[in-house]
């Protein structure tokens, strides 16, 4: 992740839905391109975004109907009408109010804008046709085919329809091919050519794209519906072991996600192919993958499906360094970023060096007192990611606004004398100046890389917060406005340039 003579570097978070635009929710179109050149004219290397998925129940871009999915409220509807299969007043009926993302409302009328264009569209074109063949969206155009009309859940197919590749799945294909089937083929198809003209695009600008992979699938998806030998289901495909975290400082039930768990053993038997293809098809979409929940990879906590809370789980051993020893004799090198966050012992350590992974670095809880406390500048190691947060914790604003005065005085006295030990010079009295100094503290930190939500980079709180874990409401809804301001880019451009990135 070398960008210069430094080898240092720095990035911004936002996520696609979180761009701003007239229809509801951020896109792959022209906004997307103009927050790209904000990024160039502040000197910015990176662009991390979240998930590109197609989301299920909660709207999570860590849920998804399908891993390899892209998700179709991103693609333009503005590049559908260059093509003719939107007009003008179309595109007009589609014009949402700014501000936060209505997922209610765009599920409600973005599917029916989408269809209408697919009514219009030449489904007889050789670039689609072999894109329909190569059957890599096969399982996952079945599943929604399936989904549309059996109320969105794989619990309401019927049972003839449960495994993938039957013959009763095999005739349904052929009942909805030129609706249904095709529909949700084109969605891929649109949005996939929209991605890599974008990326081509910020690649252009000497910008990459750091993109997630979550370690686990939902349920509900095609991933588990076409691969259940995989997973850890009973003979009825339900699972027998979920996942989730233990009790720790901010849960005290711990967390209990309802992912189902891999079968480890299983996948090992054909060398992790599944987990081959996922992160080739990860590194085709972005420049750098950042791993999500790491250290399940090590060992993961697996929670009866029964149960109520994630008190009761246990810990078992995954795939450790043979995944990653099976990825590189089959992709080479794939740049990866290892979430290491809360508790990690000497294992995960060791497997994200084998793995050959920077670990992350979260400023935001550096300041606890402990002088040993890794989120430390002078204590993080360069070969690491810098962030004042993530897309599941507060604003750097928020969490100093949630503070009482003696806190925020005491946060204070640590963040100054953190400063002093690295020499770092920045005045500060008020909560604003204050996240303000966290993020410049984040880009003179020694990690190579260091990476700011677009949310600390415009001093905003918890009004514009990402996600609160354990929440399945209100979240992921977060948009900007407007491009940022040029007063923005001279403001990181300034720092990057002082700090040598």
């Amino acid at each position: 992740m070398q960008n210069n003579n430094t080898g240092r570097a720095a990035g911004v978070l936002c996520h696609i839905s979180s761009l701003w635009g007239r229809y509801g929710i951020g896109s792959l179109g022209k906004e997307a391109y103009r927050f790209a050149d904000f990024l160039k004219h502040a000197h910015v290397k990176f662009w991390q975004i979240l998930p590109l998925v197609q989301t299920g129940y909660g709207d999570s871009p860590y849920s998804s109907v399908c891993c390899n999915s892209g998700n179709p409220y991103f693609i333009d509807l503005e590049a559908l009408a260059e093509q003719g299969l939107l007009t003008a007043d179309e595109l007009e009926e589609c014009v949402l109010p700014e501000g936060d993302v209505s997922y209610r409302q765009l599920y409600d009328t973005r599917y029916q804008t989408l269809k209408l264009a697919f009514s219009r569209y030449d489904k007889e074109n050789d670039e689609f046709k072999a894109f329909v063949e190569g059957g890599e969206f096969d399982a996952y155009a079945l599943f929604m085919s399936l989904c549309e009309k059996y109320d969105g859940s794989v619990l309401n197919f019927p049972a003839e329809y449960r495994a993938y590749g039957n013959e009763a799945v095999n005739n349904f294909r052929k009942e909805v091919y030129d609706t249904d089937y095709l529909f949700w083929q084109f969605l891929q198809f649109q949005f996939i050519k929209q991605w890599n003209k974008l990326k081509a695009y910020v690649n252009s600008l000497g910008i990459k794209f750091i993109g997630d992979i979550p370690l686990y699938v939902a349920y509900d998806s095609a991933d588990v519906w076409a691969h259940p030998e995989l997973f850890q289901l009973d003979e009825d495909m339900n699972p027998v072991r979920v996942a989730g975290v233990p009790p720790d400082y901010f849960c005290k039930t711990g967390q209990l996600w309802g992912n189902p768990l891999y079968d480890w053993e299983k996948m090992e038997e054909d060398g992790y192919s599944w987990w081959i293809q996922r992160i080739k098809k990860s590194a085709e979409l972005y420049d750098v993958i950042r791993i999500d929940h790491f250290r399940g990879l090590d060992r993961y906590y697996a929670i009866p499906a029964d149960a109520e809370t994630a008190e009761t789980g246990e810990w078992l051993n995954g795939p450790k360094a043979k995944l990653f020893l099976k990825v590189r004799e089959k992709l080479g090198n794939v740049p990866m970023i290892a979430e290491d966050l809360g508790f990690m012992d000497d294992d995960v350590e060791k497997l994200r060096l084998a793995a050959g992974s920077p670990g992350m670095k979260i400023v935001l809880f550096a300041f606890d007192g402990d002088p040993d406390n890794g989120y430390l500048p002078h204590n993080m190691p360069a070969d690491s990611v810098a962030y004042t947060g993530t897309h599941d914790n507060s604003t750097a604003l928020g969490m100093l606004e949630e503070m009482t005065e003696e806190q925020f005085r005491q946060y204070k006295r640590r963040l100054r004398a953190e400063m002093k030990q690295i020499g770092l010079v920045l005045p500060f009295v008020t909560r604003s100046e204050t996240a303000r100094a966290l993020v410049a503290l984040t880009i003179a930190s020694p990690a190579k890389l260091a990476v700011i939500p677009v949310q600390d980079l415009l001093g905003l709180n918890d009004m514009s917060r990402m996600n609160v874990p354990s929440t399945v409401e209100g979240n992921w809804k977060y948009r900007l406005t407007q491009k940022p301001s040029r007063y923005y880019a001279g403001v990181l451009r300034k720092m990057i340039t002082a700090f040598n990135r």
